[in-house]
């Protein structure tokens, strides 16, 4: 029931003035801050009913002073009411913030709204918890909008990536037939580098201005580079398309996409950025096939432009989707801090990133030249083939990890995935290279399933090795310093990227022309990965596996 006095507007109440209430002082003498008039709400019985400004004329100095004080709402909750020290207390509705009280009675009268206060600053864009923490809408349209757009620059970005193996198949026997694989594989090996390095600049400028203007830049570049592809004939003229244009425009494309998920998600952001990632594995199996089809029907240079084509139309509409929620930082520093480096849980998993990214490559740039080489039947179609099943397997990798390491943790589910990275590298792919050939050049019968096994098995563990990078790196930072984190690891882990294809290059060499090597190769890098990973996870949790209460989720 309200009550209400007279010369006093309906259903608010006005500061009291000297005769109501003693006059309080601020700290520092100056007059106390004043507040708009704010409603009350009644929660006493009709025979119980008391006026509004009697029971606030009841208050002393301190306590309406009080009342009308922003107050930490931390310092709030940590806090103790003792009922006698202060009477009884009642949680405001609105936020959820007690309110001091001389007395019972004076409990049930007060409904104060702080944030009418006019001295308080104007409320922040972000949504907060009542602790204090970023709200995350953990979906809705703009979350899942932003989620497609990055699911289609990621099918640009990565896609072109997980089709290296078709470009190295095709110019070391056409255009750069002339020069060996060590020499060929610096090409990609320079652009796989800048794709990841770019994350220098690019994290931070995502987390300062946004994602429009990196997103734009870099689908230009890297539709001018698959256009300029056409037309290339020498050794630096894939340098620079191949190498620079669109190792930058791939860096400028994917960092935007992976961050800005970040703003929407948190307890399911590994499923939102699988669902992503997994836009790569679609375009390493729709392209390859694609291209194999294309470049002998109407030339290399056409099938670039074609392909062109579908980037552009693929990249607009990634740039009208993503966006950022989280308000920006103008005043932060764009270069990544090496100090970061000092957590011990940071510094492994980048390691263990490192050696990932060091093997991951080497398959998706040599199994079908591998296939070609060991005389596996079925030839250059077979080949292709391997490489849209290995992407094929990639997608169910980047996507299904996703929403189990929700469910049992980041770090459980790299861990699991790494395992079977080093299972099929060194159970199945390193005895399909030991095989050998026949006289006439063939390799052994049981090679071809081998080999396709293997492309499906290690696409679906290896998948994880994109997608719940991010996440990993995200557990162990604030989202507003994700940007900063996630760049200064691939920055360091650029430098494995330009090295992995080139060691592969030379191992082949040593080999007679033979795998063995590269193969021992990547499963060392996978087994370097686990344990770096491992020791990551066991500094944040310890070695248990499970507790208490169940499985130990990180």
């Amino acid at each position: 029931m309200r009550t209400q006095n007279k010369g006093s507007t309906p259903g608010l109440i006005n500061p009291p003035n000297a005769t109501s209430a003693p006059r309080a002082e601020s700290h520092n003498g100056a007059p106390p801050r004043t507040c708009s008039p704010v409603p009350v709400r009644s929660t006493r019985s009709a025979g119980r009913s008391e006026s509004a400004e009697s029971v606030v004329s009841g208050l002393t100095a301190r306590e309406w002073t009080d009342i009308k004080a922003p107050v930490d709402v931390k310092a709030e909750k940590a806090h103790h009411y003792s009922d006698e020290k202060y009477g009884s207390e009642e949680k405001i509705e609105d936020s959820d913030r007690p309110v001091r009280t001389s007395s019972p009675a004076a409990a049930g009268h007060a409904h104060v709204e702080l944030n009418r206060c006019q001295s308080l600053p104007p409320p922040s864009t972000v949504s907060m918890q009542d602790d204090g923490e970023t709200w995350y809408p953990e979906g809705g349209l703009q979350g899942w909008l932003v989620v497609l757009g990055s699911f289609l620059g990621m099918l640009v970005a990565f896609g072109f990536m997980n089709t290296i193996g078709v470009w190295q198949t095709h110019l070391t026997r056409n255009q750069l037939k002339g020069y060996d694989e060590s020499t060929i594989g610096w090409i990609f090996s320079f652009y796989i580098f800048l794709a990841f390095v770019g994350g220098i600049q690019v994290g931070p400028i995502v987390d300062s201005k946004g994602p429009k203007l990196l997103l734009l830049s870099g689908s230009i570049l890297i539709v001018a580079a698959v256009l300029l592809m056409g037309v290339c004939t020498q050794y630096w003229h894939f340098m620079l398309t191949i190498g620079l244009m669109a190792g930058l425009g791939t860096s400028l494309l994917f960092t935007p996409c992976i961050a800005c998920i970040g703003h929407f998600f948190h307890k399911t952001r590994g499923n939102a950025t699988g669902i992503a990632a997994a836009g790569g594995s679609v375009g390493g199996v729709i392209f390859p096939l694609m291209l194999q089809r294309l470049i002998p029907s109407i030339g290399f240079a056409w099938a670039t432009r074609a392909l062109a084509l579908i980037f552009v139309i693929l990249c607009i509409a990634s740039v009208l989707m993503v966006r950022t929620r989280l308000p920006p930082k103008p005043g932060a520093n764009l270069i990544p801090s090496m100090s970061i480096l000092r957590d011990p849980a940071f510094a492994l998993t980048t390691v263990a990133v490192f050696c990932m990214e060091w093997g991951l490559f080497l398959p998706i740039t040599f199994l079908a030249s591998f296939v070609l080489d060991s005389g596996v039947p079925g030839g250059t179609q077979f080949a292709f083939t391997c490489l849209a099943v290995l992407n094929a397997g990639s997608c169910v990798g980047r996507y299904v990890p996703g929403v189990v390491a929700d469910r049992i943790g980041r770090f459980n589910c790299m861990l699991i995935a790494l395992v079977g990275c080093m299972c099929t590298v060194l159970g199945l792919w390193l005895p399909a290279s030991l095989l050998g050939t026949n006289s006439a050049g063939i390799a052994h019968p049981a090679a071809k399933p081998v080999v396709l096994v293997f492309s499906v098995l290690f696409g679906i563990f290896s998948g994880s090795n994109i997608s719940l990078t991010p996440v990993c790196v995200g557990q162990l930072c604030d989202t507003e310093e994700y940007g900063r984190y996630y760049s200064t690891c691939y920055t360091l882990v650029a430098f494995g990227t330009l090295t992995g294809i080139p060691i592969a290059g030379a191992l082949i060499q040593k080999c007679a022309g033979k795998y063995y090597g590269v193969v021992c190769f990547t499963g060392a890098c996978y087994v370097m990965a686990f344990l770096a990973m491992g020791a990551a996870r066991v500094l944040k949790v310890g070695w248990r596996i499970k507790g208490e209460q169940g499985w130990v989720i990180f």
